[in-house]
């Protein structure tokens, strides 16, 4: 974890809350472990007369039996800082094993774990550790301890199974799954680093309330008071009638131990709070210069989607997102996929890729890489397969880096989870990976919120591109950017494209950004594609109706200004069974008694131009082409193209 280095250390030690928490705790671990040296009484001596008031040979006076109380104290502290260390330590594990085990685990393991949860918050705690106590009683501060931790552990276990079943669905816990990282390093090295405040959290309030537990049991005499505790102190100080005698010390010391020994623990506790938020740091933003990138050779790839039926199984029946879906993708090619929200573009990216999640399903086709039928690889064969031979860059992207980890550690997980261990080999291919999107290879060392929003999609696409992938599938990886750096994103893109010579999925809703960027164009329509081209010919000659629709949504640079409008209506149910063109309610085109009846078909209107609409049906007599005006836009194009 990032706060065991040594710079963390410097960190946790730099705060005065740290200091005073650290320095009561370290007067009051040196009070037991130097008992003998500071003290030469035995706390168990009856040497001394009783109720003896304090002076310089007793400090604090003594017990009703002519102990030493000074002496009682200190070597007091030993037994009770073990017991809330060790109690505190034990509840602390059991709550992050079982928290996280039904957090990461779900199904039935989640279901068990989660019930035996609720017993153990049910059972009334005190009762029950009263009773386990005078059952396991004379066998000394072990089965104090024992009973503490296992009846303290279940609240830790609740809280920290919440906060792991929200940080398992965070972009950057999927990114770092889609990696290949297995679970293992996913929960230590992912999931954990964002818990230290809460898992240390537990800790001390575990550890405290053993403490407070064993000086309540001790106090109503349920634990060994043969022992020398603050709690036993407590419980012969109200035996013996100290307040009674004037003895107020011999009940306020253990009483301000107990009181030291929690201020420590929530100083200690705010402290490393601030030390596993890297947000509540007062850190710098690295500065250096821009180095100049050195690029990996090219290699080959090549995507193939057939017949590709995927739907989402609930209650009420299954929602068919994607419906017979057929794509290829060249070696180099850049494909664009667009379409309204809604249509299938992300639901077809994750099921070809493997990483569509229940309640969604594949129902049918196949998808191949290079020959490689992806939907037969076992987990483990697809764990090897991922980010070696096709990587992603989710939607939102920005939200797939972990907070609490730098950017360095995250460029590495990547690689070493597919055996790159060499740390000279890591750094010096990070570095490249920053020259080549463009990014001063000091912000290795930054954290994710000390980046901007351009930055950090940058530093996404270059730990896609880490370990040199052959495709690469982006989700809409401009979103909640501004135009400027999207354009400078988009324009990296394709360099980093044309240089590795690898091949793109570009998912976006934007379709004057792949007109532009792409080699071929998909349109997406109600789980379906419904027109393929390369690009300029998409533009210049849009075939099927929604996609001159979508064209006539934005308007050309040059011309005559003209009110444009969005299509009416809306996409229809997925979770239907559709007969004919799904779009025939919303076509201003469709052929009544076809387009509504006949099974849908794709049609070839050009060269690498396939379209799924019956007005090209040779077959339909009353078949119509575009009108003129549509059939012709290259006077219109609203920007010079890039390929």
């Amino acid at each position: 974890m990032n706060g065991l280095n040594l710079s963390g250390l410097r960190r946790l030690f730099g705060q005065p809350r740290t200091v005073v928490g650290a320095g009561i705790l370290l007067v009051l671990l040196l009070m037991g472990l130097l008992a003998p040296v500071i003290t030469r009484y035995n706390p168990s001596s009856l040497e001394f007369g009783a109720f003896m008031p304090l002076s310089a040979q007793h400090l604090l006076g003594t017990t009703a039996i002519g102990q030493d109380i000074f002496a009682q104290l200190l070597y007091g502290a030993r037994l009770t800082l073990l017991v809330g260390a060790v109690a505190g330590l034990i509840a602390t594990a059991l709550s992050v094993a079982l928290g996280l085990s039904a957090a990461y685990l779900g199904g039935w393991v989640d279901e068990v774990i989660n019930a035996l949860i609720n017993v153990f918050l049910v059972l009334p705690g005190l009762p029950l550790v009263i009773i386990a106590s005078a059952f396991l009683r004379g066998g000394g501060v072990w089965p104090v301890i024992v009973v503490i931790s296992f009846t303290g552990w279940a609240w830790g276990a609740r809280v920290l199974r919440s906060q792991a079943l929200a940080l398992r669905e965070r972009d950057f816990v999927q990114a770092a799954v889609a990696s290949g990282e297995g679970p293992g390093r996913v929960i230590f090295m992912e999931i954990l680093p964002n818990m230290t405040g809460l898992i240390a959290a537990n800790f001390f309030g575990a550890a405290l309330y053993a403490v407070l537990s064993e000086a309540g049991l001790s106090f109503i005499g349920v634990g060994d008071v043969s022992l020398v505790t603050w709690g036993t102190m407590l419980y012969w100080a109200q035996a013996k009638g100290a307040l009674l005698q004037g003895a107020w010390w011999w009940v306020a010391a253990p009483g301000l131990g107990i009181a030291l020994l929690g201020t420590s623990f929530a100083l200690l506790n705010f402290a490393i709070d601030e030390l596993g938020n890297p947000r509540l740091r007062g850190t710098g933003t690295p500065r250096g210069r821009r180095p100049v990138s050195s690029p990996p050779a090219p290699s080959d790839a090549l995507l193939s989607v057939q017949h590709l039926d995927v739907g989402y199984v609930t209650r009420g029946g299954t929602v068919r997102a994607v419906r017979d879906v057929s794509l290829d993708v060249a070696p180099g090619e850049f494909l664009g996929l667009a379409g309204e929200s809604g249509c299938g573009k992300s639901t077809l990216a994750f099921a070809a890729t493997r990483m569509l999640t229940p309640p969604g399903a594949v129902l049918g086709g196949a998808v191949a890489l290079s020959g490689r039928d992806l939907l037969a690889l076992s987990p483990e064969a697809l764990r090897q397969v991922r980010w070696k031979e096709f990587s992603l860059v989710f939607q939102a992207s920005m939200n797939v880096l972990n907070p609490v980890l730098k950017v360095r550690e995250q460029v590495y997980d990547a690689m070493q989870a597919h055996g790159v261990t060499d740390k000279a080999r890591l750094g010096a291919r990070a570095r490249e990976l920053f020259r080549l999107v463009g990014i001063r290879e000091d912000y290795l060392d930054a954290y994710p919120h000390q980046l901007s929003g351009g930055m950090k999609q940058r530093v996404v696409i270059a730990i896609a591109l880490a370990l040199e992938p052959k495709l690469i599938v982006m989700d809409e990886p401009t979103t909640a950017l501004d135009v400027v750096v999207q354009r400078q994103i988009l324009q990296e893109i394709g360099e980093v494209r044309r240089r590795l010579g690898i091949s793109i999925v570009f998912i976006t809703h934007d379709l004057s950004l792949l007109v532009e960027m792409s080699d071929r164009v998909a349109i997406m329509y109600a789980g379906e594609v419904v027109e393929q081209a390369p690009a300029h010919e998409l533009y210049a000659r849009p075939a099927h109706p929604y996609t001159q629709q979508l064209m006539d949504a934005f308007p050309p640079m040059t011309g005559a200004r003209a009110r444009r409008s969005g299509i009416p209506g809306r996409p229809p149910a997925l979770s239907e069974t559709l007969t004919g063109c799904p779009f025939f309610e919303r076509c201003t085109q469709h052929l009544p008694g076809v387009c509504d009846v006949k099974p849908l078909q794709t049609f070839t209107v050009g060269e690498a131009h396939s379209v799924a609409c019956f007005l090209y049906d040779p077959a339909v007599s009353d078949a119509r082409t575009p009108a003129p005006e549509e059939v012709s836009r290259e006077s219109a194009l609203p920007f010079p193209q890039a390929n």
